[in-house]
Order: C-alpha cells, then structure tokens, then sequence
C-alpha cells in the first residue's frame, strides 16, 4: 500500500498541467516537463489537483504508483519554484570559477576539471569556493551536483574536498605516532 501515491498533487496557481493518455505536461512560470506516464498507472485532474491510480493490482504497479506520484510532484514544484544544491569547496588552494557556461575546478590534480552542465542546469560560483546549481528537474539539478561533488569527495581525516552545504563528514582521528 503506497501512501505516498495516495496523495492529491495541488497544481499552484500559474502553472497549467495537460494529461493525455500516455504523457503529462507540465508549464510554469520557470519552464515546462514532461512525463511518459507508465501503463499501470493513470492520471486524472479535477479542479486544482492531480489524482494518481493504479489500473490493476499487481506489484509492478504498486511499485510505479508512488514513483509517478512523487515525479509529477517534482514536476509541479520545479516548474513552479525550482531547485536548487549548494556545494562548498574545502582546502587550501581548491578553488572554482565559471568560464562561461563551463565550470572549472581547481582541486589539487595536475590539471584543471572543466563540467560542462545541460542546457536547463544553472550553476553560480560565489567566493570560488561556494557552488550553487539550480534548474527546473531534481533529477538532473541533483545528478549535476553529484558529479561535481565526485570530482574530489571529502576526506576524513582533513576534510578537505567538495561537500553539500549541510553535509556533516566525520573526521577519523590520523595515525598516532611512537
């Protein structure tokens, strides 16, 4: 029993949403989404809300209904408000800077890391150590942070690389010496 697929999604005011019977649209003030919805599950509007429903009764689709759910809601929200993922850079000498478009990242290797983000992906840097990506899909705002938080993830025992902003890293205490 999937209770968050029990949920009505409340469309705000300003942003329309179309439902066909395979695929729903989503517009808003910061842009549009769509979504292939799967066969197991249906879409319905009334009024101001989104209904989402099982066809049938199997596990395949007890699987998809909360996953559809909290997709289209995510959809509602991002084009709506957005979202956004902050990164801070920790070390002496690592450092950020946008080259146009391009991200460019200093953190320790021979080499400068340049990332390129997708076209709806917004990334800002602040005192070249604060990194804000922000766009109108999680899932891509959040897989664009991920991969420059990969470049160097913090270490434990000086804590130095890049992080989430509220990210705790526990420290490990170094090797004790004689």
């Amino acid at each position: 029993m999937s209770r968050i697929g029990k949920k009505e999604i409340s469309i705000p005011s300003g942003t329309t949403v179309k439902i066909d019977k395979s695929e729903i649209e989503v517009k808003g003030k910061k842009g549009e989404l769509k979504y292939k919805i799967p066969n197991e599950i249906e879409a319905k509007q009334i009024n101001n809300k989104i209904i989402i429903q099982k066809k049938n009764v199997s596990k395949e689709a007890q699987a998809l209904h909360g996953l559809s759910r909290s997709i289209i809601s995510n959809m509602v929200v991002g084009v709506s408000e957005g979202f956004e993922k902050k990164l801070v850079i920790q070390g002496v000498g690592y450092r950020s800077q946008m080259n146009g478009k391009t991200l460019i990242v200093n953190v320790g290797y021979s080499h400068p890391v340049e990332i390129n983000p997708p076209n709806e992906i917004n990334i800002k840097v602040e005192n070249n150590t604060n990194i804000t990506v922000s766009g109108i899909s999680k899932e891509e705002v959040g897989q664009t942070a991920a991969t420059i938080r990969s470049i160097r993830p913090p270490e434990p025992y000086k804590g130095k690389g890049i992080r989430y902003e509220n990210e705790i890293v526990r420290r490990k205490v170094g090797k004790a010496g004689k």
